[in-house]
């Protein structure tokens, strides 16, 4: 980049962590809830704050001369039609990689050992022993290929599993075949744990459907750590109310999962508040990223993880 470049960065704590700047980058804070010190015209790159809501991204308008949006998540949806064509979207894939996969087997295990059930009989003290399920031997459904569903695949190596992954479109590589997602419903049937780890886009909004669910087998596990609206949330109650689907999983729509919302009545139910990717690894991985991206910018190149361009 030629002269002096403003990039706000949305805390001061992760300024500090970042430490020293190119000469030709200059830092400021701004929240998207409180305006800078420096004019919002000034500013050119943009770091998002992690899980800002909506009001507040919406504040990343004010800023006219924004060439560059990097985001603290891996997800980016809503960001294009808000950003439009004036800027780059650089988003923080491999950041949460580990961490997602993390909850993903998390949540696969606690469901499929009953874990749940442990802490509602704990909660009464009462010892109630019984057989469930597991991982081990289960037929799970990987639907994802990309950084974290890599790091999910690996992680369910020891676990023994017959695994079946599902990308965009049917491939091969080094681990072996991956399937199309149109031939989802062709192997339904078989699909113990359904694992979703797939952007939200127009293709795979609502991939999960009542026809897809109905196809599952009785006793099915949904792991959702992608997006809410992977899955349809209407048809995803009815299953789960019936008891012959179990859910567990990291998003939901709508988020926040308002109080009332029949999914918390049903103990086959295992909510999470969208904390996939938030452990004591995000800060230190994040601020890794952004010095690097830091050099990258300063000598006028795009950075890491461009998924939009201007």
């Amino acid at each position: 980049m030629s002269g002096q470049q403003t990039i706000s960065f949305p805390s001061q704590d992760l300024i500090d962590a970042v430490g020293s700047f190119p000469e030709n980058l200059k830092p400021v804070l701004w929240d998207l809830v409180n305006d800078p010190q420096t004019p919002l015209d000034e500013i050119e790159i943009a770091v998002m704050p992690y899980m800002a809501n909506p009001a507040a991204l919406n504040n990343i308008r004010k800023a006219p001369n924004l060439k560059i949006v990097q985001t603290q998540t891996t997800g980016f949806d809503g960001l294009v039609d808000l950003i439009g064509d004036r800027a780059n979207i650089n988003t923080a894939a491999g950041v949460h990689a580990a961490s997602t996969a993390e909850m993903a087997i998390g949540l696969a295990i606690a469901s499929l050992r009953g874990f749940p059930q442990a802490v509602r009989d704990q909660q009464d003290g009462r010892w109630n022993p019984q057989q469930w399920p597991g991982l081990a031997d289960r037929t799970v459904g990987l639907v994802g290929v990309g950084g974290i569903g890599e790091e999910i695949r690996k992680r369910l190596e020891p676990f023994e599993v017959n695994l079946l992954r599902f990308g965009s479109t049917a491939r091969a590589d080094e681990h072996g075949e991956i399937l199309s997602t149109n031939e989802l419903s062709q192997h339904a049937a078989d699909i113990e744990v359904l694992i979703l780890i797939v952007p939200l886009t127009d293709s795979t909004h609502h991939l999960v459907d009542a026809e897809l669910l109905a196809q599952l087998p009785d006793g099915a596990t949904i792991v959702n750590v992608a997006r809410g609206p992977v899955v349809d949330t209407d048809a995803l109650v009815k299953e789960v109310a019936s008891g012959r689907l179990n859910v567990a999983s990291d998003v939901f729509d709508p988020e926040p999962l308002p109080k009332d919302h029949p999914l918390w009545q049903h103990p086959n139910a295992l909510i999470i508040p969208h904390n996939g990717g938030n452990t004591a690894a995000f800060f230190p991985r994040m601020v890794k990223l952004l010095k690097r991206q830091l050099v990258q910018w300063s000598e006028g190149d795009l950075g890491e993880n461009v998924v939009h361009r201007s």
